[in-house]
């Protein structure tokens, strides 16, 4: 038979007799005991001064992380992985957003059924007359009777912030008999996806944000356009990339190389920064929807109304790094 024993158990010495094991076995015992009892009670005093002397009771507080300043009027912040707010800054009050809202255009072409990224899609005249008329705005210097792939043209789009772009994927995936008609129908698709993504505080009146007096969004609304468009791989990719060259085909068949693309995002690649949009003009100022990624802590948002380009490069890095030391 087996027995189980404690840490006081002692072995039956073999040529003593049953007496003498209770005697001298119950002495060794009791000795064995008040020895243990002894040795720990000094450890555990030893322990404890130590402990008082460390402090090592008292958990230590967690490092306070400073809310950043930013000069744009408007920025907001959000948590990638849960939605979660983590800055604020006049987060609902509407302003201007240059050329962010090519964030929605690209989402809408995006979400078409069907989408083929190869289709070729031919510049129109009309196109060259929209940037002649605008006075020359942002663009991917197309040419007209150039034929465009969908993918290229989310690059010229993008990368440049090219206003022709914009107006060649208006046009190819709004309904409609004239290119007037489908822009116009192309911006209330913008708006339709605007108001399914919750966007409540957000109208548009163009596809590229060159705005006829009714162009606006807010921090929040933007950076829940962010976080939604930044889950198509096809859109992460175009819009993390510093310079593309596209490669088109000319009225005669021939291939043109266009001269580089690139990115108007300085950021990219800072601290994790994946993209996604820079934005400018005379009322809007600076904006820039952003994300970034670093050790599987991701965040996305939005500056509007920043004073100048320095200042918005600023405020964006003190937001991201912001965002970091909250997640983690």
């Amino acid at each position: 038979m087996s027995h189980t024993c404690g840490p006081f158990c002692f072995p039956l010495q073999l040529g003593r007799t049953a007496g003498a094991f209770d005697v001298i076995g119950v002495f060794q015992l009791i000795t064995a005991i008040k020895g243990f009892r002894g040795r720990r009670a000094a450890a555990v005093a030893v322990t404890a001064g130590a402990v008082l002397a460390t402090g090592a009771l008292t958990a230590a507080p967690a490092q306070a992380v400073t809310t950043p300043t930013v000069t744009a009027k408007g920025a907001y912040l959000m948590n990638s992985a849960t939605g979660a707010t983590l800055y604020s800054k006049s987060a609902d009050y509407k302003r201007l957003t240059a050329s962010t809202t090519k964030v929605m255009t690209a989402k809408v072409v995006l979400s078409q059924s069907n989408l083929n990224l190869d289709t070729r899609v031919t510049v129109r005249k009309e196109v060259s007359d929209y940037m002649v008329r605008e006075g020359y705005p942002s663009t991917a210097r197309l040419i007209v009777g150039d034929r465009v792939t969908v993918r290229q043209l989310l690059y010229g789009m993008m990368l440049p912030s090219g206003c022709d772009a914009a107006m060649v994927l208006a046009d190819k995936f709004g309904t409609g008999t004239t290119v007037a008609a489908r822009t116009k129908n192309f911006i209330a698709k913008m708006n339709t996806t605007a108001k399914n993504l919750g966007m409540t505080n957000t109208h548009f009146d163009s596809f590229d944000g060159l705005t006829n007096g009714s162009n606006y969004s807010t921090p929040r609304d933007l950076t829940k356009l962010g976080r939604s468009v930044m889950k198509s791989s096809t859109f992460k990719a175009v819009v993390k990339t510093k310079s593309y060259t596209a490669k088109t085909i000319t009225k005669t068949g021939a291939t043109r190389t266009m001269a580089p693309w690139t990115n108007t995002n300085t950021l990219l690649g800072w601290n994790g920064t994946l993209g996604i949009k820079t934005g400018s003009g005379t009322q809007a100022k600076y904006c820039l929807i952003f994300a970034a990624t670093l050790n599987g802590e991701s965040v996305v948002g939005t500056v509007l109304t920043a004073p100048d380009a320095a200042s918005r490069t600023t405020d964006v890095k003190k937001l991201i790094n912001y965002g970091y030391a909250r997640i983690s």
